[in-house]
């Protein structure tokens, strides 16, 4: 599909002495001739690195791995590297990429399968690329279901998400433009689907300007002496609104004070909850974005929704579901992506996608267990022939090493044995049962570790060249193997049987209902009554207090420490923002 002489092997055929970074910039020009979505956006500054730098990077791409790996290999590439970009706080702040974590939960909810998807802050286009994943999950073709329409008000960004796009193979018109003044597709009111992480907070947009557009119905939030918008967050939320067509949804981020603001944003909040489209909302805690600390919310529209839940929302206070990437940065996994879609499942009355999703965990443990049966005999194998090699090394063996070895056999041949018993996956009361065992066998195994490890090192200290010594250090290299093996298994057991408990505990018959701590579906009424919030904190209640067995104290105050760190800094810097507002007043 690419012009002639523009694959990787093509520009590393070229005659020795050729300037690569002159021929990649060739390239770019025949790649622009040849698809015009992205004519004027492709780098040219190859020529500012060496030669010896860009034949490196050529030969990775153009290595057999990548030559013969199936589906969308350079987008998933793209991606990364976006999201390695975005982690440094380059370009905008970082706030040109919306974490994976967030954009899946928003396609999770709205489900964004047919007709015109728009994102009128579309950054690197994270949002078409996610659906896009979503439709082939389908078993469908992206290029036949939507069509991605996007604004995107920094050049820069836009050549990001045209790259993005057409790197998975998508097409989309994406231009440049501020949405708070420009409507430059027209879509008022024909949007299937939209979805957006627009900038919180913006508090510089001209009222006079915006008083009178049709993409806010329900009037403007509230507007200062100097004619200007107190806060963008409500003409973003009414201009999606707006887009939407009679049955459309819009899933977006926005700042967790929105919710709740008062005075003019209130107003405007309860015009758009009278009108029955708030779907879901979700509290986000912080640390999910990868340059800001702040917490966050997701809401979603659906003008669709069915008359028996018009006048309901579901609330999902999500802060306690989240997993470590570093200290600084979280998000979640796929199992907790799909745990609170299930949720959103049962609230549509879908039970039986809740079933399959509880199912496919079942299938998971069982494959597990299989994993962990088959690796339990051969560690236990591998411990003897270890104490068979150390003392060919003529080496005695420990007490200690004795009294581990004949603790890991029996909880191994005891793990085995309930697992022959019974299929825990269909027995709720089994699940935690199963989980405790599995963590008692990785303490046995953490355990053995401490002990082998100074045994094998004085076995090969005291052991002479030769036969003996070969046997061991190989016997040594098969325990470590055989003991990963079955930690792995055991560790994989727990983490689905968790999961799969998680779903069981909540929701036992497979129903909604409404979860301390987590979820609740509320009323047009409810929501009147706590003065039109939509902060799902505020009716979720708090969930009963729960025993971590596998809290680190130490590891959370390092974490408390980092993220006090960032907040006394960012306070700095807001404290700066307000004393140079106070003396523009002056």
């Amino acid at each position: 599909m690419l012009p002639e002489g523009s694959r990787y092997d093509d520009l590393l055929k070229l005659p020795k002495g050729s300037n690569l970074g002159t021929a990649l910039v060739e390239v770019m020009n025949a790649i622009e001739r040849d698809f015009a979505p992205l004519k004027g956006q492709l780098p040219r500054e190859y020529d500012k690195f060496g030669n010896d730098l860009l034949e490196s990077l050529l030969r990775i791409f153009d290595s057999e791995l990548l030559r013969t790996a199936g589906g969308d290999v350079f987008g998933r590439i793209y991606e990364y590297f976006l999201m390695k970009f975005a982690m440094q706080g380059a370009q905008d702040n970082g706030e040109f990429f919306t974490p994976p974590s967030l954009v899946q939960t928003i396609v999770n909810v709205i489900e964004p399968g047919h007709g015109i998807v728009f994102d009128p802050a579309c950054g690197s286009g994270g949002m078409f690329v996610q659906s896009s994943h979503f439709i082939e999950r389908q078993g469908a073709d992206t290029g036949y279901r939507v069509s991605f329409f996007g604004q995107e008000k920094t050049g820069t960004t836009i050549r990001l998400a045209k790259m993005n796009l057409a790197v998975h193979g998508l097409e989309g018109d994406i231009r440049e433009a501020n949405t708070f003044y420009e409507d430059v597709h027209t879509l008022y009111g024909k949007c299937d689907y939209v979805m957006a992480n627009p900038p919180f907070n913006v508090d510089m947009v001209d009222a006079e300007k915006v008083k009178t557009d049709r993409r806010l119905p329900f009037g403007l939030p509230g507007v200062n002496k100097t004619k200007k918008v107190s806060n963008g967050n409500y003409l973003w939320i009414s201009y999606f609104w707006s887009y939407l067509n009679k049955k459309g949804r819009a899933g977006f981020v926005m700042s967790s004070q929105a919710s709740s603001a008062g005075h003019g944003e209130a107003e405007v909040r309860r015009k758009l909850v009278e009108t029955g489209s708030v779907d879901v909302m979700i509290s986000i805690r912080s640390n999910f974005f990868y340059t800001r600390t702040v917490p966050c919310e997701l809401w979603h529209f659906d003008k669709g929704k069915p008359a028996e839940r018009h006048d309901k929302v579901l609330m999902i206070d999500a802060r306690n579901l989240y997993r470590k990437v570093t200290r600084k940065i979280y998000d979640f996994s796929p199992e907790q992506l799909a745990n609170l879609t299930a949720i959103v499942w049962l609230y549509r009355g879908e039970k039986k996608r809740f079933l399959g999703l509880q199912e496919s965990y079942r299938d998971k443990c069982r494959g597990q267990r299989r994993a962990l049966q088959a690796s339990l005999p051969a560690m236990v194998d591998a411990y003897q022939q270890l104490g068979i090699a150390i003392k060919h090394c003529d080496t005695p063996l420990s007490k200690e090493f004795q009294q581990a070895m004949i603790a890991n056999e029996k909880d191994a041949e005891a793990l085995n044995e309930k697992i022959r018993q019974r299929d825990y996956t269909k027995d709720k009361k089994a699940l935690p049962e199963l989980a405790n065992e599995c963590k008692a066998l990785l303490h046995r195994i953490r355990e053995m570790r401490k002990v082998a490890d100074p045994m094998v090192k004085l076995a090969l200290q005291n052991a002479e060249n030769g036969e003996p010594k070969k046997e061991l250090r190989v016997q040594w290299h098969e325990t470590e193997s055989r003991l990963d093996e079955t930690a792995a298994a055991a560790e994989a057991n727990i983490y689905f049987t968790r999961h799969l408990e998680w779903l069981l505990h909540r929701f036992p018959k497979a129903e909604f209902v409404a979860v301390p701590g987590l979820c609740r579906v509320v009323s047009v009424a409810d929501i009147k009554k706590a003065d039109w919030s939509l902060t799902p904190g505020r009716y979720v209640g708090v969930a009963p207090a729960e025993v971590d067995e596998d809290f680190d104290f130490e590891e959370a105050m390092r974490d408390i420490h980092v993220e006090l760190a960032d907040l006394n800094k960012e306070a700095t810097t807001l404290a700066g923002k307000i004393q140079d507002k106070f003396e523009d007043l002056v």
